[in-house]
């Protein structure tokens, strides 16, 4: 992935992270930043199957979960299936189309299966949604419902690159795109295999409790009026786990919550209006919850 992504290992470290926690990833940039390429070079990398749509206003709800028509030779509605029956999803940039479409999505993500007409179908596994979208400011864009942003195991940013990055970007595509150097590492059973891997990890009473004061903290912060919820504590677990993982360790450390707790809950975070007013932000309230809550001295070791 690193091969496309230049400068960013970080983003790409959180988004495996993301990928092997069965989560969800929501890419929240401005335009240009490389957002659909990493989307791109990980179903590369994972030999998975990837759709891509475009969140436009005209974008509906059958587009996405697929719709059933009735078939005149056996008298049965057939289902036929949308974008979202693939491996990996692109929502690209998901804040420009309708509340109603976003809100298709909600069942998808969760269930991981599509009800049409009262009959369930199940989505292939692995399955993952990367959703990107531009700072709410911009023209033309719609916030997500909070129910919505609580699916999402993580919100990343990829940032502007350095200047040695920016360089190295401008080199490499004068003759091809990246992505072509971007090869198959593994495939569908060996991503499965892995996140059966992370969930096998051992995990300390401990770290439990730590994960759980921090929500807490966020709950009966003074400027927070709607913490993290406990699918959002249950999603620090997963990816502390994975960073556990890809650090190629088989148990947890309380360092791994806490490196994992920005990205998994600032987007979760609803502030008060004194907030506001007080030049506050989600990552400001993050800051200040991490360093309140005691962080315990070590979690299991296998």
């Amino acid at each position: 992935v690193k091969k496309a992504i230049v400068g960013k290992d970080e983003v790409v470290a959180r988004a495996l992270m993301v990928v092997l926690s069965r989560g969800h990833i929501l890419l929240e940039d401005v335009p240009g930043v490389g957002k659909t390429t990493l989307a791109l070079a990980f179903s590369r990398a994972m030999g998975i199957e990837y759709r891509r749509v475009q969140f436009t206003p005209d974008v509906v709800p059958s587009d996405i979960l697929g719709f059933s028509i009735y078939d005149k030779e056996t008298g049965n509605l057939v289902y036929k299936p949308g974008a979202v029956m693939c491996n990996l999803l692109l929502a690209d940039e998901i804040n420009r189309t309708s509340s109603k479409t976003q809100s298709a999505l909600l069942e998808v993500m969760e269930e991981r299966q599509v009800s049409i007409d009262g009959v369930t179908h199940a989505l292939p596994d692995p399955f993952l949604v990367i959703a990107t979208q531009n700072p709410v400011g911009a023209a033309g864009t719609q916030l997500l419902p909070q129910a919505q942003l609580d699916r999402f195991m993580a919100r990343l940013k990829m940032g502007y690159p350095d200047f040695n990055s920016q360089v190295r970007i401008l080199r490499d595509r004068k003759g091809e795109n990246p992505l072509n150097q971007v090869s198959q590492a593994v495939d569908a059973a060996a991503v499965r295999r892995m996140q059966g891997e992370v969930d096998s990890l051992n995990v300390a009473d401990s770290i439990y409790e730590y994960i759980t004061h921090l929500a807490q903290a966020t709950r009966e912060h003074a400027v927070v009026q709607l913490g993290v919820s406990p699918r959002g504590a249950l999603a620090v677990l997963k990816m502390a786990q994975a960073r556990a993982y890809v650090s190629g360790r088989d148990y947890v450390l309380p360092e791994d919550a806490a490196a994992v707790f920005g990205d998994v809950c600032a987007h979760r975070l609803v502030l008060s209006p004194k907030a506001k007013l007080a030049g506050k932000t989600a990552e400001d309230v993050i800051r200040e919850v991490l360093a309140s809550v005691r962080m315990p001295l070590a979690g299991a070791r296998g």
